[in-house]
């Protein structure tokens, strides 16, 4: 008997492996949090400059109030209303006193904290950057270590640091301190999905398997709905930071209630606890565990061959199926997060736009519930065909027409 029909003796997705699914999915509502609290934390609201009283040197006039051609620019706000007369010529002055921002809807951002705005504006994406590079060097570090002291050592260290760094996030002095915090922050969000996932659909039988690899995204789409309704009602983004970043410290019962993977540990040779488990696992689901089942085939448990990630590039039928999975993963990924992170630019209610955002997650995902069991390919095609037709036609919309809504 090999592993997977073990699993369907003792309940493949039975009363065992729903509670387990709620230990997982509770930590991907707090991932939704640290994925697109960005959009509110670091939001950028209207902002002009900070009247300048101060005068020029030498033969240069500063006319205060003056308006020229120039100061109607779409970036006029990165300079005073003041004008500097050079000769017969007027030329903007530069904002040299600061800004100062609206808090008709937030108190305080990262960008109003730290002027991230005009000739800074780009640290505020290069801070998305450096977190998104975060998720990329935690899935290597974390999907390693998984495989070497196994998926619920790996799982609980990763929501340890989360709840850890994303605190410190909101004590950062400055920004530099800040974007090295969410990197940190990025590379335990990749180990808690990698290992949270894995661990579930190892404990699942082949026939529940797309069922339960689904559940953990409606956890997530939950997370992003309630990330409105907190970022709603806080609107301080340290004070936001620290919201959604404590209720992690309420998770260390996982320590307790966590199981570790049987199927590592019998590929790891590490047979009697692997039994203990299942026998548990048995017992909770209701079924009865017999040592002719756990003895008849030993041999089949364990891993023979190791694989690594040069696998998928060994031989060409995996070359190509490996280039289109990475391709497919790129442009999802790259279409997901450009839309999920730029709600703040649609110039709508930016609370009730993450809702439904999140609100969408919902049916998306129980139409490939529906979809998936017919064609893996097909409904891959045609997902991929309307999203990539959506965003086209995104692009007839004329300019403006959110004023007129």
């Amino acid at each position: 008997m090999n592993f997977d029909q073990i699993l369907s003796a003792i309940g493949g997705f039975g009363k065992y492996q729903k509670i387990l699914y709620i230990w997982i999915c509770l930590p991907q509502i707090l991932l939704a949090f640290h994925m697109m609290v960005s959009v509110f934390t670091g939001a950028t609201p209207p902002f002009q400059c900070r009247s300048n009283s101060s005068s020029a040197d030498g033969n240069q006039t500063l006319v205060p109030g003056a308006l020229t051609s120039n100061l109607s620019l779409p970036d006029a706000s990165c300079f005073s209303s003041d004008v500097l007369l050079r000769g017969n010529r007027t030329e903007r002055v530069p904002c040299g006193r600061g800004w100062v921002y609206s808090q008709e809807v937030f108190q305080s951002t990262t960008v109003t904290e730290w002027d991230l705005v005009c000739g800074k504006a780009g640290l505020n994406s290069l801070g998305s950057s450096i977190y998104m590079f975060g998720l990329l060097v935690g899935s290597l570090i974390f999907g390693a270590m998984a495989d070497r002291y196994g998926r619920r050592f790996v799982l609980l260290l990763s929501i340890a640091l989360q709840t850890v760094f994303g605190v410190a996030v909101a004590f950062a002095p400055n920004f530099t301190v800040y974007a090295i915090l969410r990197f940190a922050v990025g590379t335990t969000i990749s180990g808690i999905i990698i290992n949270a996932f894995v661990l579930g659909t190892e404990w699942t039988c082949t026939k529940r398997r797309m069922l339960a690899g689904i559940i953990t995204d409606y956890a997530f789409g939950l997370g992003y709905m309630l990330l409105a309704g907190i970022a709603y009602l806080i609107r301080d983004w340290r004070k936001l930071q620290v919201a959604i970043s404590a209720p992690g410290f309420l998770l260390v019962f996982y320590i307790w209630v966590l199981p570790q993977s049987a199927r590592w540990l019998l590929a790891n040779d590490r047979r009697e606890e692997a039994i203990a488990l299942l026998r548990k696992a048995a017992t909770v689901n209701g079924r009865v565990l017999s040592l002719s089942d756990l003895f008849l085939a030993p041999n089949s448990w364990r891993g023979k061959q190791r694989y690594s990630a040069l696998d998928l590039v060994r031989t060409p039928q995996m070359r190509k199926r490996g280039f289109i999975l990475f391709y497919i993963w790129f442009v999802n990924v790259l279409v997901y997060y450009g839309l999920s992170l730029g709600v703040s630019r649609l110039g709508t209610d930016l609370y009730m736009t993450q809702f439904v955002f999140g609100l969408v997650e919902i049916p998306a995902r129980s139409m490939v519930l529906v979809m998936l069991p017919f064609s893996r390919r097909y409904s891959q095609s045609a997902f991929l065909a309307v999203g990539g037709v959506a965003c086209l036609l995104m692009l007839t919309i004329p300019a403006g027409t959110k004023d007129t809504l």
